[in-house]
């Protein structure tokens, strides 16, 4: 089942051409609106959130069946991570919108904590929730979900923290994405020490079934599995890069979501890298198109630029890991030779070389550009949809 088979039901329909014209799927539906945090919850299933689709799926790993706990449209507004008490609330971080929600057996949602600009991971440990901000600046709180209480500062002043957890040390650990490294707090005093460095853009940070320390890079796809006392690493597990998040079962297993397709999948730590897929990857949009001179066809997905080749292959010239990529990407349009057109969420319009994957900015900070193309006489004309206006970009 896709995500709109998911969403819509019986509602959902077939596409229908109309007459004259034939009407064939060259790439199947996705199955998720990307994949970010996740865990497994007290009904043995494994919760995923999609912020980019405002949607929470739980995924029964043994089967493969989808089942849409949070829809998009719902009450819970982009989710990125979620995690469970011993009662059965689902508490999710709501990064677009700042705050936390609580979800009760029953359905119910409430918001128990706002104001927490890039709220992001979670974690419960012994009914006690924790939460930080991926951002610049970023702070780690304790949350009080039954009380009044306002959210306790445990660290502040932190580069991009991501999915934490706590250790057996009953120490909070948590990654800083951009440096590479993962340090641990004292939750009651505050106290906090570098474990290792040396990472690849570490989204998230796990404990498995044995207590070890297994954190995820996502710029490589490795999986490895760290000596908190001496920062030794092993590699467990390579799969491809863009990992957001794993999670492990009751019985130890290791499952991997990625941010960048959609992905989930249980990944083998036996050396052998075998992957069991739960939801094919797929696309977070997609959304701007537009053909190459050798029948590929370029596709603006959001996090990264994919590239179908005319058999049907997918693959990604460039992505929000890499160094040169200008960022979250929507329209797209053909530039001159060896040259594309794309336009940002950020409101920039930049061209994008896909032989060397670098960009040159034409503009910044539009308001919410969407289509683009280029005139006949070699300008580029963008739809700024926050105006209502076309603008023309002439070169200086």
């Amino acid at each position: 089942m896709n995500r709109y088979q998911a969403l819509l039901g019986p509602v959902a329909r077939e596409l229908q051409a109309a007459p004259g014209w034939q009407l064939s799927r060259w790439l199947p539906a996705s199955g998720l609106f990307g994949a970010n945090g996740m865990q497994f919850g007290p009904d043995g299933r494994l919760y995923v959130a999609q912020a980019f689709g405002s949607q929470i799926t739980a995924i029964n790993v043994t089967s493969g069946d989808l089942d849409i706990i949070s829809p998009l449209g719902g009450p819970i507004v982009a989710p990125d991570d979620v995690a469970f008490d011993s009662h059965g609330t689902m508490y999710a971080t709501e990064v677009m919108s700042a705050r936390v929600c609580a979800r009760s057996l029953s359905g119910s949602v409430r918001v128990i904590a706002d104001n927490l600009p890039g709220a992001n991971g979670i974690t419960v440990h012994q009914d006690r929730v924790f939460i930080d901000e991926f951002r610049r600046g970023g702070r780690i709180f304790e949350l009080y979900p039954h009380t009044d209480r306002a959210p306790r500062l445990i660290a502040d002043d932190l580069l991009g923290p991501n999915a934490l957890a706590v250790g057996p040390d009953g120490k909070l650990y948590f990654p800083l994405v951009p440096l590479g490294e993962v340090w641990r707090v004292d939750i009651e005093s505050g106290t906090r020490e570098k474990v290792v460095d040396g990472l690849k853009s570490p989204p998230a940070v796990k404990f498995n079934r044995r207590g070890e320390l297994v954190v995820p890079q996502a710029a490589t796809g490795e999986i490895v599995r760290i000596e908190v006392q001496s920062g030794a690493k092993t590699v467990i597990a390579k799969v491809r890069p863009g990992i957001d998040n794993l999670a492990f079962s009751p019985d130890n297993r290791l499952f991997i979501s990625h941010f960048i397709d959609g992905g989930v999948a249980e990944v083998a730590t036996d050396g052998s890298n075998a992957e069991r897929v739960l939801v094919p990857r797929g696309f977070i949009g997609p959304w701007g198109l537009v053909c190459g001179d050798a029948g590929q066809l370029y596709v603006a997905d959001g996090l990264s630029l994919a590239v179908i080749s005319p058999t049907g292959e997918v693959s990604r010239l460039g992505g929000l890991l890499d160094e040169r990529f200008p960022g979250f990407v929507r329209g797209l349009a053909a530039g001159g030779p060896g040259e594309l057109l794309l336009t940002t969420v950020n409101g920039d319009v930049v061209q994008y070389f896909p032989g060397d994957r670098s960009f040159k900015t034409l503009v910044r900070k539009l308001q919410q550009p969407f289509g683009l193309a280029r005139a006949a006489d070699g300008t580029v004309v963008v739809a700024e949809a926050g105006t209502g206006k076309l603008l023309r970009i002439d070169a200086a």
